[in-house]
């Protein structure tokens, strides 16, 4: 199941850089951000509330109020740089950059989650980056 939502996962990210390039057209990049983070937190708290998943705030630790705030932090800027890079760049251009994120995942759970390396693993970032690179130049 795990492998449909990230499929799906792909194609509204795919989604986001094509129609946010068209949206943000004459908006202020930041403005843009507010306006799509409001919808992304209408959105998710619907879901919250339609699955009554309400209740579980009360039974998250400090740990994990630390990192999922961090982790919001590191969102919000994010899209605002992503946002800023549609409205200057080629979303043909960004979209492959934004996506070295993944190599950069990779390194950082390799790093501090201890996650196995393997050669398939470094074979899959060399590929990512030789292909952004032949996709941006």
């Amino acid at each position: 199941m795990w492998l449909l939502f990230a499929l799906l996962s792909a194609v509204f990210a795919a989604l986001t850089s094509i129609l946010a390039k068209i949206g943000i057209e004459g908006v202020n990049s930041n403005l843009a951000t507010a306006i799509r983070t409001v919808v992304v937190v209408l959105m998710a708290w619907g879901m919250v509330f339609l699955t009554h998943a309400q209740g579980g705030v009360a039974a998250i630790s400090r740990k994990s109020w630390l990192f999922l705030i961090l982790s919001g932090l590191a969102t919000g800027a994010s899209w605002l740089c992503y946002y800023r890079a549609l409205q200057l760049g080629k979303a043909s251009q960004v979209a492959p950059i934004d996506k070295l994120s993944v190599v950069i995942t990779l390194v950082l759970a390799f790093v501090f989650l201890r996650e196995e390396v393997t050669a398939k693993s470094l074979a899959g970032c060399v590929l990512i980056c030789a292909g952004t690179l032949l996709m941006v130049l």
